[in-house]
């Protein structure tokens, strides 16, 4: 029998080259789909969410803010259960622990969201989870008022209970660039006794505060700073489009590979969002970006090495496995400077990146926080290896599509693990290129 938050391990092989055609569209954002479940549930009136993206990371919020006492039904005519809900709001503290299973986002802006109010919530997740570094929302949330326990050697770990109590309003300088340690100090400054303010040296994903603003809280915004203040919420109805980190893998597919034009259909095109995007044109890929449709469409180019420096890399940071792919298939150096933060994501992402491109016949050194790729060329991507995801859902996406770029073969242990943002993955594969599993 399996345990609790355990998949059955599937493999699937992927033999190049391929060409990537036709139209896509990718899943819902994850990133705003968390936050529109979380802000829907602290409102007052029924909330629709359209375009909810259907993994397995956005599904444990779902059933998080119904153990907190938000209801979720299914809207009428929703193609996809999970696509299209309406939630009722209603914060009331959950019976039992609440499991996340993969979801980092999840757990870290929960534990902001349920900070200030008058009961205790324990938050777990899966065997990932439980090793990734919690202290960062840890810290501001105990300078706020509230009483967070963690676990683990140094008390920074999940499980998270969190005694909710009075909190004060507080000025935070992130000290590592994360859209998901602003969110939970500014979710938790929803019930604070006066403003909140996060300094960020490094711009991250701003869908936290504009989805604050457009539900009816003060927000205020400057050069590296995001204010808000504590109030109702009034979330609109919300339509989530499609997720960019899942768009780039297709993107990367379709410049990677020969004869491919690929377009990707209503993409968030959003601040911090589709930096991959700037760092593939850098690299002489053929993009187009339609703004008003949100369509990235990618054409086969000839792919040469570029520079990722530590300042934009939170911008494409979870597209890290997918520029990789492109980095070894081009010619050329490429350099991604500030990984730091890929060792600490579901896997060991710059390790995993690292062993995956050395498996295709690339070059690969990491020294310190910098990851260097020494591309060879598509045509030079050839023979076999096998890509351990390590249930890293990047990871098992990324080794997929280099196992259609070039003349290779890729086997793929742990695919399962797509489902956390992307159960359709093998599907749209098959419809790009004609894979067959």
């Amino acid at each position: 029998m399996l345990a609790r938050g355990e998949r059955r391990v599937t493999a699937i092989t992927v033999e190049g080259p391929r060409g990537f055609n036709g139209r896509l569209r990718v899943p819902g954002d994850k990133s705003i789909s968390h936050r529109a479940l979380m802000i829907a549930a602290l409102g007052r009136r029924p909330c629709v969410i359209r375009g909810l993206s259907d993994g397995d990371d956005v599904l444990r919020t779902r059933q998080a803010v119904e153990a907190l006492g938000a209801r979720v039904d299914v809207a009428p005519n929703a193609e996809v259960p999970n696509a299209g809900v309406i939630v009722t709001g209603g914060v009331r503290g959950a019976r039992g622990p609440i499991y996340l299973g993969n979801s980092g986002t999840g757990i870290r802006l929960l534990a902001g969201l349920v900070a200030g109010f008058d009961f205790t919530t324990t938050l777990d997740g899966d065997a990932s989870v439980r090793q990734r570094p919690m202290d960062r929302i840890i810290d501001p949330l105990r300078t706020m008022g509230a009483a967070v326990t963690g676990s683990g050697p140094n008390g920074s770990s999940a499980p998270l209970a969190i005694e909710g109590r009075p909190l004060t309003g507080i000025e935070h300088t992130l000290t590592v660039a994360s859209a998901q340690v602003k969110s939970a100090v500014l979710l938790a400054g929803l019930r604070a006794d006066g403003p909140t303010t996060v300094y960020e040296p490094v711009p991250t994903r701003t869908h936290t505060e504009e989805m604050l603003a457009a539900s009816g809280v003060r927000v205020g915004r400057g050069d590296g700073l995001v204010t808000v203040w504590p109030g109702e919420v009034d979330p609109p109805d919300f339509d989530v489009p499609g997720d960019p980190s899942q768009a780039a893998f297709w993107v990367v597919g379709a410049c990677a590979a020969p004869e491919s034009d690929l377009t990707v259909e209503d993409v968030y095109l959003g601040p911090a969002r589709i930096g991959f995007v700037d760092v593939l044109r850098r690299m002489g890929a053929d993009i187009a970006v339609e703004a008003r449709t949100g369509a990235i469409r990618a054409r086969s180019s000839a792919l040469t090495g570029t520079r990722v420096r530590s300042e934009e890399l939170p911008g494409c940071i979870d597209e890290v496995p997918a520029l990789a792919v492109a980095a070894a298939t081009a010619d050329g150096v490429t350099v991604f400077e500030g990984i730091g933060e890929l060792r600490v994501k579901e896997s060991d992402r710059a390790a995993a990146v690292a062993g995956m491109v050395a498996g295709l016949g690339a070059g690969c050194e990491i020294d310190r926080d910098t990851l260097k790729i020494t591309g060879v060329g598509r045509a030079e991507i050839s023979g076999s290896s096998t890509v351990v995801s390590h249930g890293d859902h990047r990871m098992a996406m990324a080794a997929a599509i280099a196992g259609a770029v070039g003349r290779a073969s890729v086997t793929v242990e742990g695919f399962e693990a797509t489902a956390t943002s992307y159960p359709g993955f093998a599907r749209d594969l098959s419809r790009a290129t004609g894979w067959a599993p």
